[in-house]
């Protein structure tokens, strides 16, 4: 598959002897990594444990039985797994052969799916037998049929097995063609190579896909590692699904790329967390602020002196200053590291060692090395300090296009490479920046993007509802919440319980249910006639919500 970007070689060729590009690929810092150590852990999960040869070889035998399939350079392969060692082997296996890596979050079903694969056209999907009691061989079955470009679907795990090919096999076939392992130098993913398609919600019900290659992804991950003086020794933890940046750049590439030790979760426990930290000596994890207010509430935090965490890089939403002062209480040790980044930008700000205290609650961090970000009013020129604007960034580590083509990025670039990030922000005299809002119409519940547009068309299609505007109101703990403000068809009622059973039907994501529906009679509305949805949350915020809404 031939993908447009805006890569040209004159960026290339500046940002890489400006030495923010690095030119090495995670199969380069793999190599060294295996030749210093073969034996070393690389990979932990529930199920099994992995060396840097193990993981080598078998990403090479994946690779090898991938090319007997018939998946060659530039073709897409999809991969629906939980944070399983074999997503990672997969990883590798992908850049060796030259191939662009899908990955596909666990929680999403027929409806999102859809629209992603008929955008990424994979010739192979790689997904897991049976997980939190979902058979995803089943829906592949029904979602792919007569997909001509599909050859292949490769199942990880128990299940029925039709059509479908086991890991097993798959490894077992590659090991057959071991003899032709020399091939893969020739076919191995180039510095600047379109290596990563990652799926992003967006404000028109249709999903992004978000275009990296192995430098503007490494140039990220080095930069991070040098700031946090992370090193091959570290041992990093990751509880954020592998189908979002989050997980895939520092539960996958970065401590590959350092030589370093990975533990997985599938499942988010933080009680689990605290006894996987002690056991396989935790030094790095990152995950949304969510995950941070669960292990400050893990009974007797405070008392596990083998823990070794020494950094909690968080992101998704701000962190309360209650919230870090009982974090700090606890571990004292560990320092916590507020970050603001996107999958199209990976992380752009980020408080590095020795900012004052007061940026850790206060702000979402400046800039890394290379990135830049500035503010701007309606009249599209830079704010003062502390007046709220629209977002810019760019920088090395910017994606290099979406799949939809260059007419449709282009829309989000200005003539000097700035990319319209979507979020209000204001910066302080330090250069700090603090997120304040989204202009896109996006909801982030606990770190996972809500896709407002696609959960109101949805909604639209229930014969109670006449019209529907979903709205993000404050949570403790997830960040945010989904509201539903419905405008119900005279003398019909719509409830909560309704609107769960509808969804269920239409087989939308459990995750990207609302929470709380709200019955109006109208909605506020601008002058040219678009909801005002400001106005609705003011509203909500104020109210208390009730179990099973009727409209009075």
């Amino acid at each position: 598959m031939l993908f447009e970007t805006r890569l040209t070689a004159e960026m290339a060729e500046d940002l890489s002897a400006a030495g923010f590009w690095p030119n090495r690929t995670l199969c380069d810092c793999l190599e060294v990594a295996v030749e210093r150590a073969s034996e070393r852990t690389a990979l932990v999960d529930g199920r099994s444990r992995l060396t840097y040869g193990e993981l080598w070889r078998q990403a090479g035998h994946v690779a090898l039985a991938l090319l007997k399939l018939g998946v060659r350079r530039g073709d897409v392969v999809s991969v629906q797994l939980p944070n399983w060692n074999e997503f990672t082997v997969l990883a590798v296996a992908v850049e060796l052969m030259g191939a662009v890596i899908n990955p596909l979050a666990p929680i999403l079903r027929e409806r999102e799916l859809r629209g992603m694969i008929r955008l990424a056209r994979p010739s192979v999907l790689v997904t897991a037998g049976r997980f939190r009691q979902w058979d995803y061989p089943a829906m592949y079955r029904e979602l792919l049929s007569g997909d001509p470009n599909v050859r292949a679907v490769v199942v990880v795990g128990e299940g029925e097995l039709r059509r479908e090919i086991s890991w097993e096999a798959l490894l077992a076939t590659g090991a057959e063609s071991a003899a032709l392992a020399p091939a893969l130098s020739w076919t191995r993913s180039l510095p600047n190579d379109v290596y990563e398609l990652m799926f992003t919600s967006g404000t028109t019900g249709e999903p992004k896909g978000v275009l990296h290659t192995p430098n503007t992804l490494a140039a990220a991950i080095d930069t991070s590692a040098r700031i946090q003086s992370l090193n091959a020794d570290d041992v990093f933890h990751m509880a954020s699904t592998f189908g979002h940046q989050t997980g895939f750049l520092y539960g996958v590439l970065a401590p590959l790329r350092l030589g370093a030790r990975a533990v997985y979760q599938d499942r988010w426990d933080a009680s689990q967390f605290v006894e996987l930290a002690e056991q396989e000596h935790v030094t790095f994890t990152m995950g949304a602020t969510p995950f941070l207010a669960d292990v400050a509430r893990v009974p007797g935090l405070g008392e596990r002196k083998a823990l070794e965490l020494r950094l909690f890089a968080c992101a998704g939403a701000p962190i309360p200053r209650p919230l870090a002062r009982d974090f700090a209480q606890a571990l004292p040790r560990c320092r916590l590291l507020p970050a603001w980044g996107m999958t199209e930008n990976a992380m752009v700000t980020g408080v590095f060692p020795g900012d004052p205290a007061d940026k850790v609650t206060g702000t979402d961090g400046r800039c890394y090395p290379g990135m830049e970000v500035v503010v701007r009013g309606e009249d599209n020129r830079p704010v003062p300090v502390g007046v709220q604007g629209e977002l810019y960034a760019r920088g090395p580590f910017t994606f290099v296009g979406y799949v939809q083509g260059n007419r449709f990025t282009a829309q989000f670039f200005d003539d000097e490479g700035w990319f319209a990030t979507g979020d209000r922000a204001v910066t302080d005299p330090d250069g700090f920046i603090r997120i304040t809002g989204r202009s896109k119409d996006v909801i982030i519940r606990g770190g996972e993007n809500l896709p407002v547009k696609e959960i109101e068309d949805t909604l639209l299609r229930h014969p109670a509802v006449r019209s529907v505007a979903v709205v993000g109101l404050p949570h403790p703990r997830l960040g945010e919440i989904a509201c539903a403000c419905v405008v119900p068809e005279p003398e019909i009622d719509f409830t909560l319980e309704e609107m769960r059973v509808f969804l269920e039907r239409e087989k939308m994501t459990r995750q990207y249910w609302p929470e709380r529906v709200e019955l109006m009679e109208q909605f506020p509305m601008t002058p040219a006639g678009k909801v005002q949805k400001f106005r609705l949350r003011e509203k909500l915020s104020q109210s208390d919500p009730k179990p099973s809404p009727k409209r009075s």
